[in-house]
């Protein structure tokens, strides 16, 4: 029989509360998943979550209460991250496996740390990079190797571009769509970056600290380039936008017979468009890919709320119970945050850098 995996929640409510439902995913498996316990550093909002999870012992302390409970999964749902090398580090040393809520944490040098103790103590960690686990994503890397838009010339990505673009969306979002790119195009080389504050090059006075823990940031408008094997070139660009808010948070993979849309979220849009032109001539119109692929019905629900988390618990277990590293592991969530930095190391030293940075602080401090 499958076995039953003790889990333990951390949430903070205020910083971050328990993330986009990582806290709420462990009540769609009752036969593989129980929740003994939930940590929140705040009252009222511990309180709740112990109706909501259904769980009666709760905890201020996340330490004590993995040290008591040594529960097999903990679950690090809040968004901020300043705290989540100590949570993983914590987990790690508990012998517990971990679900972590993205972007990782703030600098090189604690991804690192947090690495280590995974390896050290044989336990695996799952990042909630939700759209690779999609089956869309899957169906358009077969595409890509079938040859269907012809050699990957360029891939081009945006931010969700509201408020935060610049710093605080590269960090926040920027993240899901670069872990995107790694995974169609492996890991890039190097990165080239320009970056401005209200429209002049940013300087080091311009930094400032940003939103929800994730440390310093520069500018409010952000373009870089990637390099990729074979000569494929990666562009993430951000900005405040005054029109269309969010219409571009999304992956656009071009190649020399065609390109393909991927949206991002629990069922990410994806449209192949066979044409060289990328649309130009106007020639070609989009075809769904499904989860199944090409014409193909979609089987995914229509309405799938925490669809996406589900997918990655599913292969959690998986990857517990077949001792291998989750689809989307602490290890690609440091490279997102290597091309995340990148920009800024990059941007200050006014050239190209290559990827993995030698220098493991946070460029900006």
């Amino acid at each position: 029989m499958a076995k039953t995996y003790k889990v333990a929640v951390i949430g903070r409510t205020g910083k971050g509360n328990y993330g986009h439902g990582m806290d709420t995913v462990w009540l769609d498996f009752p036969d593989r998943a129980r929740i003994v316990a939930l940590a929140d550093e705040n009252d009222v909002g511990r309180a709740a979550a112990s109706r909501r999870l259904k769980c009666d012992k709760t905890y201020a302390d996340y330490r004590l209460m993995i040290n008591r409970e040594k529960p097999d999964i903990v679950a690090i749902g809040d968004r901020w991250l300043d705290q989540h090398p100590e949570m993983v580090i914590a987990s790690a040393n508990g012998k517990a496996h971990i679900l972590l809520e993205k972007p990782i944490c703030p600098s090189l040098d604690l991804a690192d740390a947090m690495i280590d103790a995974c390896d050290k103590n044989h336990v695996h960690c799952a990042i909630a990079h939700q759209t690779r686990y999609h089956p869309r994503a899957a169906r358009i890397r077969e595409i890509i190797a079938s040859g269907k838009i012809g050699e990957l010339l360029e891939m081009r990505g945006r931010g969700k571009e509201d408020q935060r673009g610049g710093g605080n969306d590269l960090m926040v979002l920027g993240t899901h769509i670069l872990d995107l790119m790694r995974f169609f195009g492996g890991d890039p080389g190097w990165c080239f970056a320009r970056i401005l504050q209200a429209n002049l090059p940013a300087t080091r006075k311009d930094i400032r600290q940003g939103g929800e823990g994730m440390g310093p940031v520069l500018g409010d408008r952000i373009d870089a380039i990637y390099g990729f094997a074979k000569g494929v070139s990666g562009s993430f660009s951000t900005h405040k936008a005054r029109d269309g808010v969010g219409a571009r948070f999304a992956l656009t993979l071009l190649g020399s017979k065609g390109m393909i849309l991927l949206g991002t979220g629990d069922l990410p849009t994806a449209y192949l468009i066979e044409d060289p032109s990328w649309g130009m001539r106007g020639q070609a119109k989009g075809q769904p890919i499904t989860s199944g692929g090409l014409g193909v019905t979609e089987t995914q629900p229509a309405t799938p709320a925490g669809a996406g988390n589900r997918l990655i618990v599913t292969d959690l277990f998986e990857a517990i119970e077949k001792d291998r590293p989750p689809l989307g592991n602490l290890r690609d969530g440091r490279f997102a945050l290597e091309m995340i930095l990148g920009c800024y190391a990059s941007h200050l030293a006014k050239a190209p850098v290559e990827l993995p940075l030698a220098k493991r602080k946070h460029p900006l401090e």
